[in-house]
């Protein structure tokens, strides 16, 4: 099986910055696209980013030029660089990923358990 962790949360002024990681763990013998979602309070759990394996990346347009996603496909491990950050991206954020496991070689989609970010106004 796989798991995936996030570390990095916190709380943080509006304008400032925090970087959030996700590492995956287990007998992994594959990866895929990797990414980041976020869910406020009383709405719907949306994509942030992804990145696949080769690189290729996306933001939702709210981000776009405030956020980086970068990869260590080495390490199993993606990360979140939030920079300017607005009270409007205060959410829980769940790292995603399409991994294959060495128990059936078979590509599944997991989830981490989350980690708060608050941004204060």
């Amino acid at each position: 099986q796989v798991q995936l962790v996030e570390s990095g949360g916190g709380l943080v002024q509006a304008g400032g910055s925090l970087t959030l990681s996700c590492t995956a763990s287990g007998t992994i013998v594959g990866s895929e696209i990797m990414g980041w979602y976020r869910q406020a309070p009383g709405k719907e759990r949306n994509l942030v980013a992804y990145i696949e394996r080769d690189g290729s990346l996306d933001y939702v347009d709210s981000v776009k030029g405030r956020f980086t996603i970068s990869r260590d496909n080495a390490k199993n491990t993606i990360w979140l660089q939030m920079q300017s950050l607005k009270p409007e991206d205060t959410a829980v954020y769940y790292c995603n990923a399409d991994m294959a496991a060495a128990h059936d070689f078979r590509i599944r989609n997991y989830w981490g358990q989350g980690t708060q970010v608050t941004v204060s106004s």
